[in-house]
């Protein structure tokens, strides 16, 4: 499968507005899109057929995108942050996709001053609530890649996700599964300390159906399995507390 024909069939809503715009400029430096010849027909084809759900391919572009930022957050790049992206790629998508995928992050990473808001709020205007959470749980592996989230890499994602229309309590669940302090049990699960037993549980139930993996089903098998991880998280965040509280 030639690149140009993978992401002509890739992309649905996510080829118009600012994310279009950004992607036409990553194709139009590509001499693989260009030999092809088929850039402005991509363009064509992807604006006469607009689709108001979520596909994977919206999902893996936006994806590049608020990588390609959070990457760039903390003013370097680390190798070990791009092989990330790429191993979660080959992991999810095989590697010939990919391969695909990752050369055009690579063309997106080059861009400067990309709008994190207008961006972000194509996204929340098109994509339904689980794949935001989806993005927000992908942005913290990243930025985890390299052992250390830095500060910067936090405000980053932070920013985007208020702009994402992400809450601070679902914000915060997502974040606690990156790092190690003694309330994550309580923070993952949306409650705080004082909670009840009767509390705790019912707030285990809510989160372990908000983060159930068939909330993603319709971005694809792959999409999943980031999914399952914040469910597993949940599953681990209230055996702790039982523990703990022996209930």
């Amino acid at each position: 499968m030639s690149f140009s024909k993978w992401i002509g069939g890739a992309l649905g809503w996510s080829f118009g507005g600012p994310i279009g715009a950004i992607i036409g400029l990553a194709l139009g430096s590509m001499v693989d899109a260009m030999s092809n010849g088929n850039s402005s027909t991509i363009y064509r084809e992807q604006q006469a057929r607009q689709q108001a759900q979520t596909q994977p391919g919206d999902f893996e572009v936006s994806l590049l995108i608020l990588a390609s930022i959070v990457i760039k957050a903390d003013g370097k790049q680390d190798q070990r942050e791009l092989d990330f992206v790429r191993q979660q790629f080959v992991g999810m998508y095989g590697k010939e996709r990919a391969n695909h995928a990752f050369r055009l992050f690579k063309e997106i990473n080059k861009q400067e001053n990309i709008s994190t808001r207008q961006v972000c709020l194509q996204i929340r205007q098109m994509m339904d609530h689980p794949s935001r959470l989806q993005l927000i749980h992908f942005l913290f592996g990243i930025a985890k890649a390299d052992g250390l989230v830095t500060q910067d890499e936090v405000s980053e994602i932070h920013t985007m996700a208020g702009y994402l229309g992400i809450g601070l309590n679902d914000y915060e669940s997502i974040k606690a599964m990156f790092f190690n302090s003694s309330d994550n049990a309580y923070k993952i699960l949306e409650i705080d300390k004082t909670a009840s037993n009767e509390d705790i549980k019912k707030a285990y139930r809510t989160m372990a159906k908000k983060y159930h993996p068939d909330k993603v089903i319709h971005l694809g098998k792959e999409h999943q399995q980031g999914a399952e991880e914040k469910f597993r998280n949940v599953q681990a965040a209230y055996e702790q507390l039982q523990k703990e509280r022996g209930f």
